[in-house]
């Protein structure tokens, strides 16, 4: 079994790396659901790291149905990540009816090589979760990320369970979204799946003694000004430790 951590800080990589995660998901603003993180804070992750590192490829948050110059820039961010040293990129592309944009996707995945390939949540706004695993299949993809078309990995554990039997050999399933401590061994029991990918948080206080309350740097929907939010180590060693035993 292997455990993905989705993480969106150097330090973060580096305490996965600690805990003993076998992969990153690197990502920037989570609160979004991850999009492309900076070229410059995956090269330091990379330099103070030995970890296999994923790299989210999504220009915006939202939906998965983009533009020709959004296209035109998740291509060069493969580009420029393959030459930096990535192992592995992640993306998603849908059609406006919710299907998988093969003509896309696929021109994404050749261009990924040699890296390997993660389809991300995009599959979960799919239609049809049967059909779409095949169409990943056919297209190449090493590993899909799904909660099994739900909101969550509990809710979707029957789908989940499912797509692990339709997959054998041909692609990984990789449940993700919504693996705790409390639920990582019962669901392993009921998916068996070969990879999972967990979030798991932490917040550090801010260094900072002045601080102004009346100014925000961001929207009305914002999170704490000052705590910094990073991969919570000691979590990381539970998750791995009940992983190791199952």
């Amino acid at each position: 079994m292997k455990i993905e951590i989705c993480l969106e800080s150097i330090e973060s990589v580096i305490a996965a790396e600690k805990g003993g995660a076998d992969r990153v998901e690197f990502c920037a603003d989570l609160f979004e659901g991850g999009t492309t993180p900076s070229l410059g804070a995956f090269k330091v992750a990379r330099a103070n790291s030995t970890i296999k590192m994923s790299v989210m490829i999504r220009p915006r948050g939202g939906d998965f149905c983009y533009s020709d110059l959004e296209f035109a820039a998740m291509k060069e961010d493969i580009r420029q990540f393959r030459e930096a040293g990535a192992d592995c990129v992640v993306f998603g592309i849908l059609k406006a009816d919710g299907e998988i944009d093969i003509q896309r996707n696929r021109e994404l995945v050749e261009l990924a090589r040699p890296m390997q390939v993660t389809f991300h949540r995009a599959f979960d706004m799919t239609p049809n979760a049967e059909a779409s695993l095949e169409t990943l299949i056919g297209l190449g993809v090493d590993r899909l990320l799904t909660s099994g078309l739900e909101a969550t990995v509990i809710e979707g554990m029957e789908v989940l369970a499912a797509l692990v039997r339709q997959a054998g050999d041909r692609i990984i399933v990789m449940p993700g979204c919504g693996i705790t401590e409390r639920n990582f061994a019962i669901l392993d029991s009921k998916v068996g799946a070969k990879e999972y990918h967990v979030f798991l948080p932490g917040t550090t206080e801010s260094k900072m003694t002045y601080r102004p309350d009346h100014i925000y740097m961001g929207g009305t929907l914002r999170q704490a000004e000052f705590a910094i939010s990073h991969t919570d180590l000691a979590r990381v060693h539970t998750v791995i430790g009940i992983g190791a035993s199952l």
